[in-house]
């Protein structure tokens, strides 16, 4: 942890770094990559809808059922001629779910199941569930996803500036995007549950960029007034800066969310723990990805085709060019604030100081006195 400390507080005064903003176009086909294929996979093999979306029954059979999932799938077809699907609770109940069917079909699989598993129909819970309140909650949920980020864009320009909103923006929707498509791609249905999860992880996708902004608004004020970096070049130094902590808040949040996706869902079978915390699992991980890779990079894409920034840029490489051909090394340290640097100061210089020549002292007396 140590260690880790020292790398944070290293990246954090610039002593150490990796230049993120130069190699935005590997992370832009990279991104590019991975969106197609959920777009794809969400095309091809589409959502699977639960039953609060579809409408349909839910069966849930008494403590300790001792039919197996599959047994009790098998069943379940048989009587409906409708898929179904099986989930074994903590308890060891069963929970069937049947889409697709009207209240008299359920009343007949009820008793189809009863006789199959062996257990007293009235021992076995029934639940209709109608596709309209499906159908309000999607509705409710793309109201509240455009609110969301409307206020999102407009806040983000008033406190920081439109560029800085649209690159949040292409993040978020980044993020959703792929964890739709992974939903559609890993066949998980799609319940309320994953509803919710979708909706939080936007908070969460928007903290670390958020941050990240915050700090380059804090180092980008009065850059023209300098000649030793590029908004670029503090663009990545704000990255690097923040990495550690966006790295530890991520790590922190998905540790939890793997639990209720692992152990909650695979071991104890709990279903909508796994609607949740897939669409969490996948949204934090996207979310941290878009803040570093995606939303900086594609600001300083935006900032340097302003007119200052490329005149800026001009004179920060011409200068830099000048102290090459001097033989002259720029240092880039955070002891000194650039915003204190005169137009024309010169670049500092480090490397080995010319010694003067140490001169002869006692030659050829072993004492080493003068004469």
């Amino acid at each position: 942890m140590s260690k880790l400390g020292n790398l944070g507080a290293r990246l954090h005064r610039g002593e150490i770094g990796y230049d993120f903003v130069k190699n935005r176009k590997i992370w832009y086909g990279l991104s590019i990559l991975i969106t197609i294929t959920a777009i794809v996979g969400l095309t091809v093999r589409g959502l699977n809808m639960g039953i609060e979306f579809q409408g349909g029954a839910v069966f849930n059979t008494p403590k300790n059922t001792s039919a197996s999932v599959s047994q009790a799938e098998e069943y379940a077809e048989e009587a409906s001629g409708h898929d179904a699907i099986v989930q074994k609770l903590g308890d060891g109940s069963l929970r069937i779910q049947v889409a697709g069917i009207d209240t008299g079909a359920a009343d007949k699989i009820k008793d189809k199941l009863s006789d199959d598993l062996k257990i007293d129909s009235e021992q076995i819970n029934a639940e209709l569930v109608g596709p309209s309140w499906g159908d309000q909650i999607a509705s409710k949920a793309w109201q509240g996803l455009g609110i969301f980020l409307i206020l999102v864009v407009i806040y983000l320009a008033i406190a920081f500036e439109w560029r800085m909103a649209l690159a949040a923006f292409v993040a978020l929707i980044h993020d959703i995007t792929i964890t739709v498509g992974i939903y559609a791609l890993v066949g998980f249905e799609v319940t309320p549950g994953t509803v919710i999860g979708l909706l939080t992880i936007l908070g969460y996708s928007l903290y670390d960029t958020v941050v990240v902004f915050d700090s380059l608004k804090e180092q980008t004020k009065d850059i023209t007034k300098q000649t030793r970096w590029t908004y670029s070049d503090i663009a990545n130094r704000s990255i690097n800066s923040t990495l550690v902590r966006s790295i530890n808040t991520t790590v922190v949040a998905l540790l939890p969310v793997a639990g209720l996706l692992f152990i909650g869902g695979g071991v104890l079978g709990a279903g909508m723990l796994n609607d949740i915390s897939l669409s969490l699992f996948v949204g934090l991980a996207a979310g941290a990805y878009s803040s570093i890779f995606i939303a900086t990079p594609l600001v300083a894409d935006l900032k340097e085709r302003e007119p200052q920034m490329k005149a800026l840029r001009k004179r920060v490489l011409a200068k830099r060019a000048q102290a090459a051909a001097k033989g002259e090394t720029q240092v880039q340290g955070d002891d000194e604030s650039y915003t204190n640097e005169p137009e024309d100061a010169a670049p500092a210089v480090v490397g080995p100081r010319n010694q003067p020549a140490s001169r002869s002292r006692g030659r050829g007396r072993p004492s080493g006195k003068r004469r």
